[in-house]
């Protein structure tokens, strides 16, 4: 349940104890060594996002990075806290946005992860933290291992939602090189698709990529100083390997995607070398009428000239000729 865009949960010994609790007194609730404390603000307003910071000691440039616009993922250590900055993913179902907009919506979640507790903080309400929230439920023994357990909850739900939207975006690429060898297909249609989906394709790499330095800047915090204990090593090592995995598959689908633009445009110069072979051998069976008629229109008489024997001549060396004409184009496919 949110109040005023604030969720608070504590638990002990990995146990939910309370929810809902009030700020006033998270100081005293993270001093005690037996809680583990959440925090979330949706959209929380500077004078309480700063008196929280005072509160809690947090870095002032970090919180300026929780609230600004276009900062990218990443991991920071800081004197009393880590702070994390990354992004959740979504495809826009049902047609989505007309023309060549494009359907990928990202939703930034920053988290400052403290000694006994973490404050998530979301500038929009469009990232299903419910979702979080059950991710936790079903590890609720990870909890008695402190914040990085909640921390890795919060990440895996991210990294997961990485995994759906290139899924997505995969099945969109296999789509578009079914319709590069459809010939009912419309070409442009074909082409503003994959306009679209490389334009999604960038937006996605610009969060998922980093990815990879947050988890391993994590790892590599925990490994200096220990923290949580060694039974969450495992668990971030699996986290690591799947943001590996996203990290090579939208590679992967950025050669695809670049192969689908460049077949497409090598069909289409294909498309139209055979018609240009299609329109000269026609042009080519037309001339010869054009050629006979010509020469037998000249005002001087010739074999048949005035004579019906001269007509039937005339027209059988014109359906002779274009008839040869044709049958030679026909057999070298250029008809």
């Amino acid at each position: 349940m949110t109040t005023n865009g604030v969720r608070t949960r504590l638990w002990r010994g990995g146990k939910l104890d309370r929810e809902d609790f009030p700020l006033d007194e998270l100081s005293e609730l993270l001093d005690d060594e037996g809680a583990l404390v959440w925090v979330d603000l949706c959209e929380p307003d500077h004078d309480r996002l700063s008196a929280l910071a005072q509160e809690l000691c947090l870095d002032r440039h970090a919180v300026e990075d929780a609230v600004a616009h276009g900062e990218r993922p990443k991991a920071t250590r800081h004197k009393t806290h880590t702070f994390v900055t990354a992004y959740a993913t979504r495809m826009e179902t049902g047609g989505g946005p007309p023309g060549l907009d494009s359907r990928l919506r990202t939703s930034r979640v920053s988290a400052f992860v403290l000694p006994r507790g973490m404050v998530t903080v979301r500038r929009k309400d469009d990232f299903d933290i419910d979702e979080v929230v059950a991710r936790w439920d079903e590890n609720s023994d990870l909890l008695e291992l402190g914040p990085s357990a909640l921390l890795h909850g919060l990440l895996d739900v991210v990294v997961d939602g990485h995994f759906e939207t290139i899924q997505q975006l995969d099945d969109a690429i296999e789509a578009l090189e079914d319709e590069l060898f459809d010939e009912q297909a419309r070409t442009r249609q074909t082409q503003r698709d994959t306009y679209r989906v490389r334009k999604e394709l960038v937006e996605l790499r610009r969060v998922v990529l980093p990815m990879r330095e947050v988890v391993n800047a994590i790892l590599r915090h925990r490994t200096e100083h220990r923290t949580g204990g060694n039974e969450l090593d495992g668990w971030y090592s699996d986290l690591y390997d799947h943001v590996l995995r996203a990290s090579e598959w939208t590679e992967s689908l950025r050669d695809m995607v670049t192969t689908v633009f460049e077949t497409n445009l090598s069909l289409q110069d294909a498309r139209l070398n055979n018609v240009m072979k299609k329109l000269t051998g026609w042009a080519a069976i037309i001339a010869v009428p054009t050629a006979v008629t010509g020469w037998f229109g000249q005002n001087v008489p010739y074999p048949g000239f005035q004579q019906t024997s001269g007509l039937i001549a005339t027209s059988v060396i014109i359906v002779a000729l274009a008839a040869g004409l044709y049958a030679v184009f026909k057999r070298r496919g250029w008809l």
